[in-house]
């Protein structure tokens, strides 16, 4: 059958044709400025992407389940792992949860391993869960030793298929020593553990020994480059002692998992999951491995939970399928997604039971298990994967030229670089350049969650800490939330005048700005006075009076607001909405004590008024 070419009918378009067309569109603004997103990750994005920025790329040119297995290693499907995690502790109850939630969907559970320190409760937790057919997780575990001792015994008398046992164990000194500041023994016996778990177990290929926690890093406020580097950096770590301690390396790297975060930057996640086999593969070459299976890297992926939010939680359901769809798209081998409410409680039935369909509708109803690698052949998809792995793969050389991830987390250079990217990543939030909705913008003014908390979960490991992103913002509102209850609620009067669309969008603007504190707004329709406004701003009592104006009546309207409001309520902060710099000194001089503008630092700003006003 002769190759068709669609579209033929329409004549083909230089880059150059665009670049006119877009110059032309922009009339004289700094295309730069105006369409180059330049990234946390250190490199430019550019509006459009054509086959000519593809050229250089040598990977395209291999298929699904071929070196360097950028695209996956399944040749016929995108099939994942459902993981449904558990944090119930008690063997019984969990194996309860477990049930319940693979008859629902899941196909792996990822269970709390705190109990399991004897056969029975193994076994109690393990009851009437074929192997053979699902994975197991175990997280937070006391003795990886004698865990795997317990589970090759179970096994072995239940007689499963060893071949068919998938899932892992959370066996990871190298990120315990990064988040506690020590080692859980010793450096030499921790890593000399991976060697004793490497031996124990024989056949079993599909469970694994080794798992590298790059989401750790990822919570802590990482780069997608950082996590990616780093998280490989770690990864080498094991690959070398193991070798050097007398195991082949396809035994060492085949026993490997890589667990990352999946974050809400859509196609970076995805790129940044292709990425990752990309370099995997390239490591792993150096090793010289007997066997292909070295390079088939599992990538294991859990929502972020650096981007969940305590107010409006229903947003995180939002998240949580966004981030679904990436992890899918990015082939990641077993999926967790985290319910809606874990930023203020203990998962239910029902929070559990939305985070696992979004997976379930992903592959049973749009069917994206069917198709190997969807990402393939896009300008944009491929140029990010390639540009991620380029700027992973420096870091990544970086580190090793200056001892290997051991070291810098010892000499406290990977935590330090960390934290620079948490801060920027926190300023990105504070000014609102990473909106976090309902929290830093749009938010819900009249919810209250204070009551609905169970528990805010904070870090207190000594090294590296994962935190939230909204957790400043939250910590403000709570403290609105906690003073509403004795006392009254703070109020904002948006005294609103002149030009009708700039009073609208304005009031709107300065609505969401206190509306992030919880406090009360108070919005009239409108005066054609300032003194039918200051009248009705005195007998509402608020807290703050803001002038709703535009720029140009700022100047008339806005002096004679401020005066008049300073001459009658002269304790009461007046503020101005916008940043007027024409009439910025008139508008001080008659009483002006604030103005509320993009530029400003929203949080800074808010923890002000909350210092002033709840008291």
């Amino acid at each position: 059958m002769a190759e068709e070419k669609l579209f033929t009918e329409f004549p083909p378009i230089s880059t150059e044709q665009w670049e006119a067309t877009i110059n032309k569109d922009l009339k004289g603004a700094d295309y730069e400025k105006k369409l180059v997103w330049r990234t946390d990750e250190g490199f430019n994005v550019r509006p459009y992407y054509r086959a000519e920025n593809l050229k250089d790329i040598d990977y395209l040119n291999t298929l699904p389940a071929e070196f360097p297995y950028t695209r996956g290693a399944k040749a016929d499907n995108n099939k994942w792992e459902i993981v449904q995690e558990i944090e119930e502790a008690d063997p019984a109850k969990a194996n309860a949860i477990a049930l319940d939630a693979l008859k629902r969907g899941a196909t792996t559970i990822a269970v709390n391993a705190q109990q399991l320190d004897n056969a029975n409760a193994l076994a109690t937790l393990l009851n009437n869960i074929d192997l053979n057919k699902t994975g197991v997780q175990f997280n937070h575990v006391k003795s990886y030793l004698d865990l795997m001792k317990l589970f090759l015994q179970y096994v072995e008398e239940k007689g499963y298929d060893k071949d068919s046992v998938s899932g892992s164990i959370n066996f990871d000194p190298l990120t315990y020593r990064l988040r506690h500041n020590k080692f859980y023994f010793s450096q030499k016996e921790d890593m000399m553990q991976a060697v004793e778990l490497l031996n124990m177990v024989e056949g079993m290929k599909n469970f694994k020994l080794i798992n590298v926690n790059g989401i750790v890093l990822h919570n802590a406020g990482s780069t997608i480059v950082q996590e990616l580097g780093y998280t490989l950096a770690l990864a080498n770590e094991y690959l070398a002692f193991c070798t050097e301690n007398g195991i082949k390396p396809e035994k060492v790297a085949s026993r490997m998992q890589l667990t990352l975060s999946v974050g809400s930057n859509y196609f970076m996640e995805i790129a940044k999951l292709r990425a990752t086999r990309l370099l995997w593969s390239t490591i792993v070459a150096q090793y010289k491995p007997a066997c292909d299976c070295a390079y088939k890297i599992r990538i294991n992926t859990v929502a972020s939970t650096w981007n969940k939010t305590l107010y409006d939680p229903y947003v995180n359901m939002l998240r949580s399928t966004t981030e679904g769809m990436s992890a899918v798209i990015g082939g990641s081998d077993a999926i967790s997604l985290q319910p809606f409410d874990v930023a203020y409680k203990e998962s239910d039935d029902f929070s559990r039971r939305i985070a696992r369909n979004v997976q379930v509708i992903l592959k049973e109803e749009a069917f994206m298990d069917r198709v190997v690698d969807p990402a393939a052949g896009s300008y944009y998809v491929e140029t990010l994967t390639n540009a991620i792995a380029e700027h992973a793969w420096t870091l990544f050389q970086s580190v090793e030229a200056n001892g290997g991830a051991l070291k810098a987390i010892e000499d406290g250079s990977l935590q330090a670089e960390i934290e620079k990217s948490c801060q920027k990543r926190d300023m990105d939030i504070a000014t609102r350049r990473y909106i976090l909705l309902g929290t830093n913008q749009y938010p819900n003014i009249n919810e209250t969650m204070a009551d609905k908390i169970e528990h805010l979960k904070k870090d207190d490991c000594e090294g590296l800490k994962t935190y939230r992103g909204a957790m400043a913002f939250e910590e403000l509102r709570l403290d609105t939330e906690k003073y509403a209850k004795e006392n009254h609620r703070p109020s904002v009067y948006l005294l609103k005048l002149g030009n009708l669309a700039m009073r609208q969008a304005r009031a709107g603007f300065i609505t969401n700005f206190f509306g992030c504190a919880g406090y009360k707004i108070v919005e009239p329709a409108g005066f054609a006075t300032v003194e039918e406004g200051v009248k009705a701003a005195g007998e509402a009592k608020p807290d703050l009076i803001v002038v709703c104006s535009s720029d140009e009546e700022y100047a008339t309207l806005g002096v004679e607001a401020a005066k008049q409001c300073k001459a009658q309520f002269p304790n009461t902060p007046f503020l101005v909405a916008g940043n007027p710099t024409e009439c910025l000194d008139a508008l001080k001089e008659a009483g002006t004590d604030d103005f509320i503008h993009v530029r400003v630092n929203i949080l800074e700003s808010l923890k002000k008024y909350n210092e002033m006003l709840l008291k």
